[in-house]
């Protein structure tokens, strides 16, 4: 299997470094290319002096998604998977992803359901395989949801591998979000009817856990903050109910029940003086203008989208990178 391996990272360096180690052991015959940027810890020269990197690119731009999509770009693999920076792979970790696509030990997804008289929803081709994230934010059993009669398994973008055709029918990932990204590809591909399979050998662990990292601060894995951006947060969500599924009610009352629990939360912090009124109103208020804003941009990109193609994903423009180093 040609396997690539995409990197992002963001002034992570010394995470980096172990995530790069563990990749180099458990798949040494991979592909990797490491998206920097803009980084200002050092991260090009430490990438640049290594020999288990194929491929470094420089990107501008803060925004996850958009380092994600310019790794795409770099990458000739048959199967394109994401590392965390902050992520290690644990041994198997190759084996189990191998397996996750292999047709001969599992069976052909679509050809299996056909054959097993499963209804048309369920006739999928594998597009994607994932697996647990140890002793990190990530999940450790698989999520799906049903939404609107769909279902949706949901991966973690750290840790995830799918095959070119699923990421090229897709259009990769969308860059118009700063967090949510995997989530908003986990819909689109359900909408083209892959099959998300979870490997449990395909394990990651935490770089923070490694002698090399005892003190550096924990990093969000899809291009979140440190601190809840609620804001980012109900736009990003609005904005992908809205753009997958349309202004209906039953998106509507997925985004209350949300904005209802953490409203909840939020007063339940107030009562135990852990936070202020003024700052749970506050949140109150990004939440509103969040969902508001995020409601308009789904439409829009609903209707830019009536081909199913991803309005602000990889073929939406060009010249991601500033610079590009290849050594292959």
């Amino acid at each position: 299997m040609q396997l690539s391996v995409v990197v992002p990272t963001l002034n992570g360096r010394t995470q980096l470094v172990a995530c790069l180690d563990a990749l180099a052991a458990v798949a040494p015959e991979s592909e990797v290319v490491v998206v920097n940027g803009p980084s200002a810890d050092g991260t090009t020269g430490m990438v640049s002096e290594r020999d288990d990197v194929d491929v470094l690119v420089e990107v501008a731009d803060r925004n996850l998604n958009v380092a994600r999509n310019a790794g795409i770009e770099h990458t000739t693999g048959e199967h394109v998977a994401f590392v965390g920076y902050d992520r290690t792979v644990e041994p198997g970790w190759e084996d189990a992803l191998a397996a996750g696509f292999d047709t001969d030990s599992h069976g052909d997804g679509r050809a299996h359901a056909i054959a097993e008289g499963y209804p048309p929803r369920m006739r999928r081709d594998v597009g994607v395989v994932t697996g647990p994230a140890r002793s990190t934010d990530g999940p450790t059993t698989p999520e799906s949801r049903t939404i609107t009669g769909r279902e949706v398994t949901y991966f973690d973008g750290s840790n995830v591998a799918f095959t070119r055709a699923a990421l090229e029918d897709a259009d990769g990932f969308d860059e118009y979000l700063q967090t949510g990204g995997a989530r908003d590809l986990a819909h689109r591909l359900a909408a083209a009817e892959y099959d998300v399979r979870w490997a449990a050998g395909m394990a990651v662990g935490d770089a923070l856990g490694t002698e090399t990292a005892p003190s550096a601060p924990r990093a969000i894995s899809d291009g979140g903050r440190t601190e809840r951006d609620w804001y980012w947060k109900y736009r990003a969500l609005a904005y992908r109910l809205v753009k997958n599924y349309g202004l209906r009610p039953t998106t509507a009352r997925r985004l209350l029940s949300h904005a209802g629990r953490d409203a909840l939360t939020g007063l339940e912090s107030v009562v135990r003086g852990e936070a202020s009124p003024t700052n749970w109103v506050g949140n109150g208020r990004d939440v509103l203008t969040g969902s508001l804003r995020g409601n308009g941009s789904g439409l829009a990109a609903r209707w830019r989208s009536r081909d199913r193609r991803n309005p602000n994903g990889l073929s939406a423009r060009s010249e991601r990178a500033v610079a590009v180093h290849d050594w292959r």
